[in-house]
């Protein structure tokens, strides 16, 4: 098969991953031929708490590269159940000012931390309460949710993850993938998940994982079964985005770090992996 039919893939990737600066993040996912960004944080400030000014800085700096947004990347529901439905229908307002202020649709989001005495499914009224409730915001404001599958939240199994699309049921609630979050809690991905979840898989997050330590690797270095999830992704007919989000250097409950090098090697080894797949990334 020639490159030329090869499906064509949108490379992206969190930005804050490689440095505080949005102007040295757009300037290395350039250099390894992503034309889109991932905003979860700039000059040290989650996409939640950017003023206006700082949203607008930002958006020009962006400009200025030709890079543009595929995503903002935000904590929406990586809290904890307990607080009350409002809080993150508010915070979600103003992440929606963000996104479109950036020219993205898409949000990536998440379905809610519980305390140590619960079960996921003593939470799931509340999960189901919470995540309709912003599905509806979006809905009406004209983005989508992408839910990740976090380790630790209700949807951290491709059941719960399916569970919360199939109960919400809204064309503004659709599914984010990581390989990595899934072997983390024990899932393989694409024996586990994959055919469970391809018809609300809308994006594509690249990282791998060690199913013996959780520790989060380079693309094909772990057990997140990447080269049987990008085939049969390739095989259907995807052509949305994938955005690194390496971890390779720090990972906590509330993103990670690699670095430049570090950015780089996790690029250089999705690059190789989509090869091999016949994809095209652009």
């Amino acid at each position: 098969m020639s490159i030329a039919q090869n499906p064509v893939w949108t490379l992206s990737g969190f930005g804050d991953e490689i440095d505080p600066d949005p102007k040295i993040q757009a300037a290395v996912l350039l250099a390894l031929g992503a034309s889109h960004i991932e905003v979860r944080s700039a000059w040290g400030t989650n996409v939640a708490e950017l003023t206006d000014a700082q949203v607008s800085d930002l958006r020009a700096i962006l400009d200025e590269t030709g890079m543009k947004v595929s995503a903002v990347a935000s904590p929406i529901g990586k809290v904890d159940i307990s607080l009350p439905a409002e809080h993150e229908v508010e915070r979600l307002r103003r992440i929606i000012e963000v996104a479109k202020a950036l020219d993205t649709k898409y949000i990536r989001m998440f379905s809610f931390f519980r305390s140590a005495d619960q079960t996921p499914e003593s939470i799931r009224g509340a999960v189901m309460e919470r995540m309709s409730l912003l599905a509806g915001l979006a809905e009406e404001s004209g983005v989508m949710l992408i839910h990740e599958n976090e380790k630790d939240i209700y949807g951290d199994t491709p059941d719960r993850v399916l569970d919360i699309l199939e109960t919400v049921n809204s064309p503004a609630l659709r599914a984010a993938w990581d390989n990595a979050n899934f072997v983390q809690v024990g899932v393989q991905p694409y024996t586990d998940g994959y055919a469970k979840i391809r018809p609300y898989l809308e994006y594509l997050q690249v990282k791998d994982a060690v199913a013996a330590t959780g520790q989060v690797v380079p693309t094909g270095a772990g057990d997140g079964q990447l080269m049987e999830t990008l085939s049969a992704l390739r095989q259907d007919g995807y052509v949305g985005f994938a955005s690194l989000e390496p971890h390779l250097a720090v990972q906590n409950e509330l993103g990670g770090f690699s670095g430049p090098a570090e950015f780089g090697v996790a690029a250089r080894a999705f690059r190789s992996a989509t090869d091999a797949a016949g994809v095209t990334l652009a």
